[in-house]
């Protein structure tokens, strides 16, 4: 099943995500860009947090076409977890709520026409 979750550019500062040994094959997921940007910075984090922590990419660039397997370790718990990305123009986009034990792979989508953003996700 697909399922799309659409959010607006915005700015801001965000970080990474880590969970426990139990919950790792459950939590990683494939991150994919079809923005037409190049991706700068990819913070993942559980939505009971308020803090974003690092970015995961390092210093690696995620471009347009490309995609990262994001793979988490021991620490965090729960399901439910937000993703922001920044592309190398500095602009942002944030989701919410990601379900990280449903979801395998997200897709990432810019229109720039109407200046939004989306993930596709299953």
């Amino acid at each position: 099943m697909r399922n799309t979750f659409a959010a607006l550019l915005a700015s801001g500062t965000l970080g990474a995500a880590i969970p426990p040994a139990s919950a790792q094959a459950q939590l990683d997921f494939t991150l994919v860009n079809r923005t037409g940007y190049t991706i700068s910075e990819v913070y993942v984090s559980s939505m009971s947090s308020d803090d974003w922590e690092e970015d995961i990419m390092g210093r690696e660039l995620l471009e347009d076409g490309e995609r990262v397997e994001i793979e988490f370790t021991q620490g965090a718990k729960g399901c439910k977890w937000d993703l922001m990305v920044a592309y190398d123009d500095e602009e942002e986009a944030r989701w919410q709520g990601f379900d990280l034990c449903e979801t395998s792979v997200i897709e990432l989508h810019y229109d720039r026409d109407k200046g939004t953003t989306w993930a596709v996700y299953e």
